[in-house]
């Protein structure tokens, strides 16, 4: 049965463009289109679609408040299409906080061009949040209850984990995983072990998630850049647009950032990440997969289990999309399966461990 698709844009061009992009699809329906959220509630309430794609930045509703609704009633999966200006990234950004299930790039010149250069894209990215399971804000009040007291980035005392060995942690996700890793980080001290995180995520998006993850973590959150030393209270996000690779030096950890062809179709890759943490860390590593589709991490994830790390995956009931465990977990590469909720309090069980 086609995916039914449902078009909230005030471009008459690019709803005209989506209709002729979907024309004809088998897999992929457009049953409507509605130049703001005012004119879609309707429509929507009338006949459900399967995915909603949606443009944030509209006159009279704006896409995010329509999105927050949505999500507040009934969710429904939730594909985000938008400009990359300043502005716009940071809107996308606080769309896939509130429950969104992917973020699509959209020019501001050339629109028509671009959305039929990227047609498999678009439409995989369509049959894929069809399958999920979007979830209102997970974190300040989601999941099952209220995370740990988080610990202050400067006490002014020696925290007891000061002058401990730095085991890494390495954490890789895709959809779904920008509210996943919102809660495990605001969970956790601030002087928790170093993680180093892919997520995919497109190149303008990476430095701006950052930023937000640092204003309400009590870990300190930056965009990682070549040469970053990964250790204790700090999170290093691997830039969209590179690869993010491991090394280590002299007793510490450092995180590469470095261009090349795509991994598994993504670029950042987490098993990119993943096999260069193996490699240089071997058993003093924990590694995690999160929500996300496809398999990319899953080969990495092995061979970190292999190597005798400690892996742990996402489990199915609390994933957006249950594609990259689910694949780690078919390669027997995984230690345990967790709930979401219980993955900062397993990062901190590893550390503790002697």
């Amino acid at each position: 049965m086609a995916v039914k698709v449902f078009v909230v844009d005030d471009s008459a061009v690019v709803r005209q463009a989506l209709a002729h992009m979907l024309a004809g699809n088998s897999e992929v329906e457009l049953i409507g289109s509605a130049a703001n959220p005012l004119l879609a509630m309707a429509a929507i309430a009338k006949n459900p679609p399967d995915v909603l794609l949606l443009d944030i930045e509209m006159p009279g509703m704006d896409g995010l408040t329509f999105l927050r609704q949505i999500m507040a009633g009934t969710p429904i999966p939730t594909v985000i299409c938008s400009t990359l200006s300043t502005a716009g990234s940071k809107i996308a950004l606080e769309a896939l906080s509130a429950g969104a299930v992917a973020v699509l790039a959209k020019p501001k010149l050339g629109v028509k061009q671009h959305l039929d250069e990227s047609r498999h894209e678009m439409i995989q990215t369509l049959k894929t949040a069809a399958k999920s399971r979007p979830r209102a804000r997970l974190a300040g009040g989601g999941g099952s209850g209220p995370g740990p007291a988080l610990a202050p980035r400067n006490t002014g005392h020696t925290s007891v984990h000061a002058f401990a060995m730095n085991k890494p942690v390495v954490i890789g996700s895709s959809t779904g995983g920008t509210q996943a890793l919102e809660l495990v980080l605001t969970r956790l001290p601030a002087d928790a072990p170093g993680i180093a995180i892919t997520q995919h995520m497109p190149e303008k998006f990476t430095a701006m998630y950052a930023q937000r993850l640092d204003s309400i973590c009590a870990m300190n959150v930056r965009e990682c850049k070549d040469g970053d030393r990964l250790e204790r209270g700090v999170v290093l996000i691997a830039p969209g647009g590179r690869h993010m690779q491991m090394r280590k030096a002299a007793g510490q950890y450092y995180m590469g950032v470095v261009d090349g062809p795509p991994v598994n179709r993504h670029k950042p890759s987490v098993d990119v990440l993943f096999r260069s943490a193996s490699e240089c860390a071997g058993r003093d590593v924990l590694g995690i997969i999160l929500t996300g589709m496809g398999d990319d991490g899953a080969r990495g994830m092995k061979m970190l289990h292999d190597g005798g790390a400690r892996t742990i995956a996402q489990n199915e009931e609390t994933c957006v999309v249950f594609g990259m465990p689910k694949e780690a977990i078919k390669l027997q590469a995984v230690d345990d399966i967790l709930p979401l909720e219980g993955v900062a309090r397993a990062i901190l069980q590893f550390d503790s461990r002697a």
